[in-house]
């Protein structure tokens, strides 16, 4: 009986002894987990701030200095430099400035307000055909309808033949058709217009894309050389205009803007204008005078007088 005990006791001490020491261990690993995140954060808290430090500067880095306008400035108004303010931008609009100093003392041409970045064109006066021609050409306009502007399918930038068609009547034996002047590019059509010889858009009423839809074109800007504007001005009074579309692969565009010159256009349109030539000049012949009885004092006829370069006739109406 008295060893039963004993084992009874020695199990129950044993089992409290096996409870007390797992519950000790227990205790002894909470401290441990506790402290683990913070002993693995702050070693990263450093290397958080070195990389977006770096990332920072490398940003910065890529940025270039925008010259805009701190304020709103009037046309023909010299710029100062509290009117400047420098920007940091990603990607710098086409022809800005980044220094300062570059625009102090220059005017505007138009009221500009302020955030207006300021480029080249903002400092060139003249409207948008003006920007769009060289000096040796010279923008003139052409009334068109759907026949004579290519079905109403024309589109500024693109390159065309004028074709002229003269009428047989009293002053024209024979009715011809030919090739007045070639490859004329198209500088607006309708309100759409073109780009300026800078490659920008050239300024265009609101909605122009709108109006056109709703309307055909009536009317047509083309860029002349100035050696045939008044041949091309005379031919628009004689005959009918029809407008012919060039083919896009010519890449007549793409060569006028890498500074093609325009003699070989010139040149090509003086050989097709002989026949033109000649109808005018037989246009200019004056009539035969009715013949008159003896005796008989013939009436005063009025006549023009016409006057071709250095040469100068006189024309019976």
């Amino acid at each position: 009986m008295n060893s039963r005990m004993t084992l009874v006791l020695a199990g129950v001490l044993l089992a409290g002894a096996v409870v007390t020491g797992y519950w000790g261990l227990s205790l002894s690993r909470e401290p441990v987990i506790e402290s683990a995140p913070s002993s693995t954060i702050a070693p990263m808290s450093p290397a958080g701030q070195v990389g977006t430090q770096l990332q920072a500067q490398v940003d910065e880095q890529q940025r270039t200095n925008v010259v805009v306008l701190a304020r709103e400035v009037l046309p023909l108004v010299p710029i100062t430099r509290d009117d400047l303010a420098v920007e940091r931008l990603r990607l710098a609009p086409p022809g800005s400035f980044n220094n300062p100093d570059d625009l102090i003392g220059r005017s505007v041409w138009r009221q500009s307000p302020a955030g207006t970045v300021l480029n080249q064109a903002a400092f060139d006066m003249g409207g948008p055909l003006a920007k769009m021609i060289r000096p040796q050409e010279r923008a003139i306009a052409v009334a068109v309808d759907e026949v004579i502007g290519g079905g109403g399918h024309l589109s500024p930038g693109d390159y065309v033949d004028v074709l002229l068609y003269l009428r047989q009547d009293e002053r024209n034996n024979d009715q011809t058709a030919q090739v007045l002047i070639p490859a004329l590019r198209l500088l607006s059509v309708g309100d759409a217009l073109g780009v300026t010889n800078q490659g920008d858009a050239a300024q265009s009423p609101l909605g122009a894309d709108e109006n056109r839809r709703r309307r055909p074109p009536t009317t047509t800007v083309l860029a002349v050389p100035e050696q045939l504007l008044t041949r091309f001005m005379l031919a628009t009074q004689v005959g009918s205009l029809r407008l012919a579309v060039r083919s896009a692969d010519e890449q007549l565009l793409a060569g006028y803007y890498a500074g093609d010159e325009l003699d070989a256009d010139i040149a090509e349109a003086q050989r097709q204008l002989f026949q033109f030539e000649k109808l005018a000049q037989r246009s200019a012949e004056p009539r035969a005078q009715p013949q008159l009885q003896s005796g008989v004092t013939p009436p005063s006829v009025p006549s023009i007088q016409v006057y071709r370069g250095n040469d100068a006739t006189r024309q019976i109406p």
